[in-house]
C-alpha cells in the first residue's frame, strides 16, 4: 500500500507522520508526505524530537503536494489542510486532528510524535 501524508506545511506533522510510518513498516508498505503550502524547513524541534528514537530528518526539505502524490497513495492521511487537500475518487481518505506544532515546545512536539506513533500503529494494523 501507498500512503501519503499531507498537512499545510509539511514542516512537522506530516514529516513525522511519513518517517514513523517507514519505520514501522519496515518496507512492507511506502509512504510520501507534502504539503498544501510547504515551509522553507522542517521545523527545528521536530528535527530535535525524531532524532531522539533515531530518525534524522536534518536533511528532509518540504515539499509540494502535487496531484500526482493523491494519484499514487491508497491511502491519504490528511491532517488540518482542509479544502486545500487534492480530492481523488476511489482513494481511502483519513482525517487525524493534530495540531500544527510549529512554536511548540519541545516536550509538547515529543508527545505529538508519540500520539503519532500510535497513530501509524493502528493504521498499519489496519493495512493487514
Amino acid at each position: 500500500m501507498n500512503v501519503l501524508f499531507v498537512c499545510l506545511h509539511n514542516a512537522g506533522r506530516s514529516q513525522m507522520s511519513e518517517a514513523l510510518f517507514t519505520q514501522a513498516a519496515d518496507g512492507r508498505h511506502q509512504a510520501r508526505s507534502a504539503g498544501t503550502e510547504p515551509a522553507e524547513r522542517v521545523h527545528p524541534a521536530v528535527v530535535e524530537a525524531m532524532r531522539e528514537p533515531g530518525i534524522d530528518l536534518s536533511h528532509r526539505h518540504p515539499r509540494k503536494l502535487e496531484r500526482a502524490d493523491a494519484e499514487w497513495a491508497d491511502v491519504v492521511v490528511t491532517m488540518g489542510c482542509g479544502d486545500a487537500c487534492p480530492y481523488i475518487p476511489g482513494k481511502r481518505y483519513i482525517d487525524w486532528q493534530l495540531a500544527d506544532p510549529a512554536g511548540l515546545p519541545l516536550d509538547e512536539v515529543r508527545a505529538m510524535r508519540d500520539d503519532i506513533a500510535q497513530r501509524i500503529e493502528r493504521l498499519l494494523a489496519d493495512l493487514q
